[in-house]
């Protein structure tokens, strides 16, 4: 008896389904967080007490699973090897909403690296599927006239804090939502890969070696027109250090509301530091910023970069110029993308140092 070719087909593509299933690796996790559930000792209410749960200075990497939920929180990972895995970014969320000018107890407030809602000190970090918010309300504050009582001159909040002790920070398939100073990268080598980061101003800055693959920048509105609009990025790299902010394949968008030609890709930060000699900005902080391969809608600004004042010896501030920092593009696209002077450009043999693995140097991502 003949067997119909058909069959044969299927009877092959079966058994490949069958042979692949076997040998797909199973994600297995060593604690849940659930906010509607009761507490275990595998599953916790919030995120912080699975956190606190994992053994210090664990050897492996610990995987929790938290399921879909609103999460308000303030957290803090000083422990290595954590795994925060959420069920999908749009419906997993941690946020908390306090900002630089802000008491939180009798005689304290909170500075700008303060304010963030998740602070990582740590490393081997992993963050996927998860979107991590800062809900200060910016525009509300934004609104407010400069001599209004209730407005803050210190509206940074933070959503995400890379702080020193950090290194190998891997960030994907998620969200860092905030508006001034989103993302702060301040210590040792971080990875943004397919994440959506938005803000206004200011909204990537720090002296972190800070790699962004196939993620949208996106810059969000404010309450009236200002020019600049915002900021892209704020770097204060350390001069000894080669790479600082690289941008590989992203794609830097907008909200409706902001304007054309009004969104500078980065400013040189130089941040004030004690020194033997007195409290000014630091001179070693040669800020750098790259964006490669990059698509740009037309909110950024023709020139590219924009200066950044600092503060002098004498306590009086002086500008620092974007020429005098290392910032460049290489084949950026679309209708924000320009050539000319202000906007130096890499060579081709200069942009094959822009490699992710070159950048991460001896990190091995799984």
């Amino acid at each position: 008896m003949s067997i119909h070719p058909i069959f044969i087909l299927f009877f092959i593509l079966l058994s490949f389904s069958i042979t692949g299933c076997q040998h797909q690796k199973k994600l297995t996790y060593d604690l849940t967080v659930n906010k509607n559930l009761a507490s275990t000792n595998k599953t916790f209410k919030t995120i912080q007490a699975a956190i606190n749960a994992v053994p210090d200075n664990a050897q492996k990497s610990y995987r929790i699973f938290i399921h879909p939920g609103q999460y308000y929180e303030k957290i803090t990972i000083t422990k290595p090897n954590i795994q925060l895995i959420g069920k999908n970014k749009d419906n997993t969320r941690l946020y908390y909403n306090a900002y630089a000018g802000q008491t939180y107890a009798a005689g304290k407030t909170w500075n700008t690296s303060g304010s963030a809602t998740l602070t990582i000190q740590a490393e081997n970090i992993l963050i996927q599927e998860i979107t991590i918010e800062n809900t200060f309300d910016f525009l509300a504050n934004d609104r407010l006239v400069s001599n209004d009582p209730k407005r803050t001159l210190y509206a940074q909040a933070v959503a995400l804090f890379v702080d020193k002790g950090s290194n190998k920070t891997l960030v994907r398939n998620s969200r860092l939502l905030g508006y001034q100073d989103t993302l702060f990268v301040n210590s040792g080598r971080s990875w943004f890969d397919k994440t959506l980061i938005a803000g206004n101003v200011d909204f990537i800055f720090g002296n972190g070696n800070s790699l962004f693959t196939h993620s949208e920048i996106r810059t969000r509105a404010r309450s009236k027109l200002y020019f600049p609009h915002g900021y892209l990025t704020a770097p204060s790299t350390q001069i000894s250090e080669k790479y600082g902010l690289t941008f590989i394949n992203c794609r830097l968008t907008r909200d409706h509301s902001v304007p054309d030609n009004s969104v500078p890709l980065g400013r040189p930060w130089h941040p004030t530091t004690q020194f033997a000699d007195g409290l000014y900005a630091d001179p070693d902080a040669i800020g750098k910023a790259v964006f490669i391969h990059s698509w740009m809608d037309s909110h950024i600004f023709v020139d590219g970069w924009y200066s950044m004042d600092g503060t002098a010896k004498d306590g009086t501030k002086t500008p620092f110029l974007p020429e005098d920092a290392r910032f460049f593009e290489y084949k950026s696209k679309g209708p924000g993308a320009q050539i000319n002077y202000k906007r130096r450009q890499l060579t081709n043999k200069e942009a094959k140092d822009y490699s992710r693995e070159r950048i991460l140097g001896d990190w091995k991502v799984e």
